[in-house]
């Protein structure tokens, strides 16, 4: 699919004075309360979604039916092993308007002296500024932040439209968030588990297969649609809020506006 003449020509996206919501444990209940009716009172249901994680720390052993196969059980293990570090959220209404506030940025309790890690990835967190002291002491417990997250009115629900950028990991650790559990043996039943929860998922790597000139990761598309980004990269507040800007931009570039949900 070619992209609409026009796009290149508009003003960069820039938004200003926008506030990424820190949320920690002290403030996660009233941040959900907002949330929630930002999403059902104010109608902004479309929701870009990132997640930051301790890297990838294992491989699965054995004979595995395909490579797809290998790659859900490397998922798999790599999300019952390990523990979600942050999670940003940026909302939307139907025509891309930005919610005011957007863009929130959920910091979990993690331990790096208790919990497991791969040493490159904690590295790249904290040279982008995660402050892991401020997540041992201060940050959101799993359980709390499962329980606030199901009566949210986010999840389950088939008008709130999920936004996100080759997301395979980022819903693992969303779903092992709502469950409390390890994640299924089978991909497919990761995947009915996966359309109950996010009826509607937009991943921008699918849909660049029908973007001819669309290569690379978030970065680089952004780049490509003139997308500045707002915040520090990698942290999930500020990815989130560049892969809503993207996933917006895109579709008025390359989609006329509108994409078909069945597909």
């Amino acid at each position: 699919m070619a992209m609409d003449s026009d796009i290149n020509g508009d003003q960069p996206i820039v938004v200003n004075d926008i506030a990424i919501i820190d949320v920690w444990a002290h403030n996660v209940e009233d941040e959900f309360r907002r949330i929630c009716e930002l999403v059902t009172t104010h109608g902004f249901r479309y929701v870009a979604m990132d997640t930051e994680f301790p890297g990838v720390v294992a491989r699965p052993y054995g004979t595995f039916r395909s490579h797809t196969d290998y790659q859900y059980q490397t998922l798999k293990l790599n999300v019952d092993l390990l523990r979600i570090i942050q999670l940003g959220l940026t909302f939307a209404d139907e025509q891309g308007n930005l919610a005011d506030p957007c863009c929130w940025q959920f910091h979990f309790k993690f331990n790096l002296t208790e919990d497991t890690f791969a040493q490159d990835s904690i590295d790249l967190l904290t040279t982008a500024g995660i402050n892991f002291e401020k997540h041992q002491s201060d940050g959101i417990d799993a359980l709390e932040f499962g329980a606030l997250l199901i009566t949210s009115g986010l999840v389950m629900r088939e008008e709130v439209r999920w936004i996100s950028f080759h997301s395979y990991y980022d819903f693992g650790y969303l779903i092992k968030l709502l469950t409390h559990e390890d994640m299924p043996i089978h991909e497919s039943e990761f995947f009915e588990i996966l359309r109950l929860y996010f009826p509607c998922i937009y991943d921008i790597k699918y849909l660049m297969k029908s973007c001819e000139t669309l290569k690379g990761g978030l970065n680089k598309v952004a780049e490509a649609l003139q997308v500045r980004r707002i915040g520090p990269t990698h942290q999930a507040g500020s990815d989130s809020l560049v892969t809503c800007l993207t996933f917006f931009k895109m579709r008025r570039g390359f989609f006329d506006g509108v994409i078909d949900d069945n597909k």
